[in-house]
């Protein structure tokens, strides 16, 4: 039986050391910060899954963000070790759902996910080929 395309075996996890430029005056990682590292993340999920952004791009199709969310639970601060593990929450031809949980140690820092469309290098929606989508 093969894995669920939508479960947690098909969870990808990069490390993150904060940078002190990423801190804000209260000492604490700036929100916007967790955007830079979902992206990061969503990067390494790809490649993962052999499907690099530059072959997409490539192939003509763009994943531009069309809503993203996060939600914080507990600061980060300069010097910390962070994961951020990625996971596929939702998939269609046309859309995909990425969901994102940054972590130190055992304890939970944020949750978000962003939404994405297919998109052509023309600026026009489309959609992936049923392989590609396979692929996630």
């Amino acid at each position: 039986m093969s894995p669920d395309p939508l479960s947690p075996a098909r969870t990808v996890t990069i490390t993150v050391r904060v940078r002190y430029a990423e801190t804000d005056q209260m000492g604490f990682v700036h929100h916007a910060n967790f955007f830079v590292w979902f992206e990061m993340a969503r990067v390494a999920y790809c490649d993962a899954m052999g499907l690099p952004y530059r072959e997409m791009e490539a192939q003509g199709f763009l994943l531009p963000v069309v809503e993203a969310q996060c939600r914080f639970r507990s600061p980060a601060r300069f010097d910390d070790e962070l994961t951020v593990q990625t996971t596929l929450r939702e998939k269609t031809r046309r859309t995909l759902k990425i969901g994102y949980r940054v972590m130190k140690g055992e304890t939970l820092l944020a949750e978000g996910e962003t939404f994405h469309v297919v998109m052509g290098t023309d600026g026009k929606a489309t959609r992936f080929p049923p392989e590609t989508l396979e692929r996630f």
